[in-house]
């Protein structure tokens, strides 16, 4: 629980995908928090509208393209040009270009984990030596990880490499005192797919759908100094789909329905 609205005052948070959905109510609850935040996404309107919306002042949106290490660099420059360190980094972009039904090419399954995964790495590379004291990394990963349905093989495979880079990051990173976690959001209601009112207690024990909320607030939990022994972690926030049984008589019992 933060127990302080402005308990966030004065930190730097960085996130990335920041102009939309998710990520944009990851920026929006920093904000509120009393942090600045420095947004990157490649979709320049939304990305404008969104800093421009942000409470408090001080926040900054650069238009970057996260399958490219030049702009991945520039990003990083320009924040700590105008910041001179940070305090969090939540790597939260991602893309999915489908999978083996689709004939998703090479080229695209590699922007994909380029997105996902490659540029987190970077990133955590170009800001390592900037954090300040009590540092910390979200990673948004993905219940796809660990569950998929048919042609999300580009998705599902970044997914599962920013859950396996967390815990090596937190290894490397403790050292400096930088803690590194994950979050693996189930469905969550961003309007990006059309309202899931379906997406109920059929696969979720909560008996809803996830909202941005559900994530942001998770999200600040582990960056705040309440999570201070918490590193490493994946945690899981889909409202039991991943852990639900079903029984299917003869057939016996499997794991959330497709």
């Amino acid at each position: 629980m933060i127990h302080a609205e402005n308990s966030f005052t004065g930190k730097i948070a960085i996130v990335t995908g920041g102009a939309k959905g998710i990520g944009k109510n990851i920026a929006e609850t920093f904000a509120l928090h009393g942090a600045q935040v420095a947004i990157l996404d490649k979709d320049e309107t939304a990305g404008i509208q969104t800093v421009a919306s942000l409470p408090g002042n001080g926040h900054l949106f650069i238009t970057a393209d996260a399958t490219r290490r030049e702009d991945l660099e520039m990003f990083a420059s320009r924040v700590l040009e105008e910041y001179g360190a940070v305090d969090y980094l939540v790597n939260n972009a991602c893309v999915s270009h489908g999978g083996l039904e689709s004939r998703c090419s090479y080229d695209d399954f590699l922007d994909v984990l380029k997105v996902g995964v490659a540029a987190p790495y970077l990133l955590t590379l170009l800001f390592r030596d900037a954090f300040n004291s009590g540092g910390a990394i979200v990673n948004i990963s993905s219940t796809r990880s660990v569950m998929s349905q048919a042609d999300t093989e580009s998705y599902t495979a970044a997914k599962g490499g920013i859950s396996a880079l967390t815990h090596g990051m937190a290894m490397s990173l403790a050292s400096r005192g930088i803690r590194v976690n994950g979050i693996s959001p189930g469905w969550i209601d961003t309007g990006a797919f059309g309202p899931l009112s379906h997406i109920d207690h059929k696969q979720h024990p909560a008996g809803r759908a996830g909202t941005p909320d559900d994530i942001s607030s998770l999200v600040l939990f582990l960056c705040s100094p309440q999570a201070s022994f918490i590193t490493g972690e994946n945690v899981t926030a889909d409202g039991g789909m991943s852990r639900r049984m079903i029984y299917h008589g003869d057939e016996g019992w499997t794991y959330t329905p497709a």
